[in-house]
């Protein structure tokens, strides 16, 4: 059964670091696109950041831009995103969502399969 799972969330002071991790398990995760949500209290989801199957096209939505750094690692099936200079408005449910691909590139649409999120607090 195809899954992901991801874990690294939790309360972090402002300008703090967080590394959160997306691991798949029962498909091979370099067919894949891979992308990162988030959805804080009230708001819609949002697409923070995305890598394509090889990890060669990266992309971020603004607010997290020059802060936040998306990688993957095929060979272990996991896919990073780095978080630093925490806001508190980076505070939300992060999940990571995996796009069956044959291309290099990567999009915020159109997800095969869905993790169940991590818990990020950005507060002091």
């Amino acid at each position: 059964q195809a899954q992901l799972a991801e874990s690294g969330g939790g309360l972090v002071q402002p300008g703090g670091s967080l590394r959160l991790s997306c691991a798949a398990s029962g498909f091979t995760l370099a067919n894949y696109a891979i992308v990162w949500f988030r959805q804080a209290p009230g708001k819609e989801r949002e697409g923070v950041s995305c890598i394509s199957r090889r990890g060669g096209t990266t992309n971020y939505a603004d607010s997290v831009k020059g802060r936040f750094t998306i990688s993957r690692d095929n060979a272990k099936n996991t896919v990073y995103l780095e978080m630093n200079t925490l806001k508190p408005e980076d505070t939300a449910v992060y999940f990571c969502a995996a796009d069956f691909t044959l291309g290099s590139s990567c999009q915020y649409r159109g997800m095969d399969y869905w993790g169940k999120g991590t818990l990020v607090t950005v507060s002091s």
